[in-house]
């Protein structure tokens, strides 16, 4: 099952409709569920899978932890959920210059991590379908679990504590 989350603040219609058209496509595909936060009554409803506007906390997890495969804006805490949880995911940034989000720090995400094993990035709606086939090929050879920590890298953690300890040595 693919799992299409877009975030809770806003739509994100573009993601919607791409992910919508490519679940309609002739072939055999996963089954998607989404949560698409339609909140405009004009907002774009799909056709081609079942869909809900919003999940409660416990809905959503256990959706995700359901899921095969995540698609989803270039949220961090999308991001970061997949990776703690070994899942792959598909993720398009919002864009700022289509007043998706206020700037493009999503798309500057997505350039950072477009390298990373089990993060598959589709820049526009455009390259959505290509990246989602290849994300579901790939579900059939999984690589090595990509699962990260909870918490901070050690080597993270003790360079911080540095700092802190550094820059406090010179207070009274």
């Amino acid at each position: 099952m693919i799992f299409l989350t877009i975030g809770t603040h806003e739509p994100f219609e573009r993601l919607v409709r791409a992910v919508d058209a490519w679940a309609g496509q002739p072939g055999d595909r996963p089954t998607v569920f989404g949560q698409i936060a339609a909140v405009e009554p004009k907002s774009y409803r799909p056709r081609n899978f079942e869909w809900v506007e919003r999940l409660d906390p416990t809905e959503y997890s256990t959706r995700f932890a359901e899921a095969d495969l995540i698609v989803s804006h270039a949220g961090m805490g999308s991001i970061l959920t997949a990776l703690n949880t070994g899942k792959p995911i598909v993720v398009m940034p919002r864009r700022g210059h289509l007043r998706e989000t206020r700037n493009d720090h999503q798309f500057t995400t997505v350039n950072m991590l477009c390298d990373r094993p089990g993060i598959y990035v589709a820049e526009d709606e455009t390259k959505l379908a290509e990246v989602l086939e290849r994300a579901v090929f790939d579900l059939a050879n999984p690589p090595a679990s990509q699962r990260i920590s909870a918490f901070a890298e050690p080597r993270f953690t003790e360079a911080l504590r540095r700092f802190i300890l550094q820059s406090g040595s010179g207070k009274d």
